[in-house]
């Protein structure tokens, strides 16, 4: 299958690009290249050909003779929406759609959305399931939801759009984020020996290995599409719901002598726990089997592996916000976070 992966230079897109190649489709990317200074280790054995492009400028001829989009080139994440939220709906919901939209003119037959758990906010139910009314409390959800419900719309015989919510991603990738809580934590147990909560850590979440990710998408590209037609799962394992605190207490059994402290409780009010019993069911081939453990093993192996610094740690790239902020104020991104032209 010939696949093109928007945000093939992010996070999980670099760790998909290797996944799908590895396993035989011909794989293309798009990426504007926000994040492309942040790169923790080689672990990419065949770098995809790359349109160097924003989601709001791309073109049908970009999508022509493609089977498959992936899009995973949102603005990631709260923060970042939250300080700018008029480009976060641009690029977010008018970029996605944009997105979409073009990729069905151009006969692409399946559509694939990497939307989020983050969509249920404060839960109204014990355990949201993909029915579950969504409650979004930042931009950055509300967009997902935007998307979902107008890329839905574009559903047809010869188009179909598959939503797969993620769950809060953790894992090892070339193009690491240390601003997701699993990532982060392991590295301030690494580098600090100390594991600090900026709260109370009462708060759920539900958690997913980068590697669990890219098989879902895997699995939905493979599927027939009776299974996957306009549908939406949620993507991770019901035994993947954490409290903050409980996370904190795994990654310091796995990082000897690190402590833990506790802030108060902040001002973030989300909390939800999920069911992933559709995907395990209903996704042919799907299983998410990877831990918190797991991915705090890797993890340690790998900064023991490139002796991971404390500058390294904090390096700019690899939190998204710190990045962007870095180049609207060194004059390299706009107002609207495109790049600037030099002459």
């Amino acid at each position: 299958m010939k696949i093109l992966i928007a945000g093939i230079d992010g996070y999980i897109g670099t760790v998909m690009g290797q996944v799908l190649q590895e396993r035989g489709h011909d794989v293309a990317g798009l990426d504007t290249g926000f994040y492309r200074e942040g790169w923790l280790y080689n672990g990419v054995t065949k770098l995809p050909p790359i349109i160097v492009k924003d989601t709001r400028n791309v073109t049908v001829d970009d999508l022509n003779g493609y089977d498959a989009v992936i899009h995973l080139a949102d603005l990631s994440n709260d923060p970042i929406s939250n300080r700018n939220e008029k480009n976060t709906y641009a690029i977010n919901h008018g970029g996605t759609v944009h997105l979409a939209t073009l990729a069905k003119q151009a006969g692409v037959k399946r559509f694939l959305y990497s939307s989020s758990c983050s969509v249920y906010g404060i839960a109204k139910e014990d355990l949201t399931t993909e029915e579950s009314e969504v409650n979004p409390q930042t931009a950055y959800a509300k967009c997902k939801v935007l998307a979902e419900q107008d890329i839905q719309k574009l559903a047809d015989d010869n188009f179909s759009p598959t939503f797969l919510r993620n769950a809060t991603v953790y894992g090892p990738s070339p193009r690491m984020r240390f601003d997701l809580v699993v990532n982060n934590l392991c590295g301030h147990a690494w580098v600090n020996h100390e594991i600090r909560m900026t709260s109370d850590g009462t708060p759920w979440r539900p958690l997913v290995h980068i590697l669990d990710v890219c098989e879902a998408f895997a699995c939905v590209l493979g599927a027939p599409k009776d299974s996957i037609h306009n549908e939406v799962f949620n993507v991770g394992n019901s035994t993947s719901n954490y409290r903050i605190k409980d996370i904190a207490e795994i990654i310091k059994t796995v990082f000897a002598g690190c402590t833990v402290t506790f802030g108060k409780l902040d001002g973030d009010t989300r909390s939800y726990r999920v069911s992933f019993e559709k995907i395990q069911d209903k996704l042919p081939g799907f299983t998410s089997k990877r831990t918190v453990e797991d991915g705090a093993k890797e993890l340690k192996q790998l900064f023991e592996r490139i002796k991971l610094s404390r500058e390294l740690f904090e390096f700019r790239a690899f939190t998204r916000l710190t990045e962007l902020d870095y180049l609207v104020k060194t004059n390299q991104l706009d107002e609207q976070f495109f790049w600037r032209k030099y002459e």
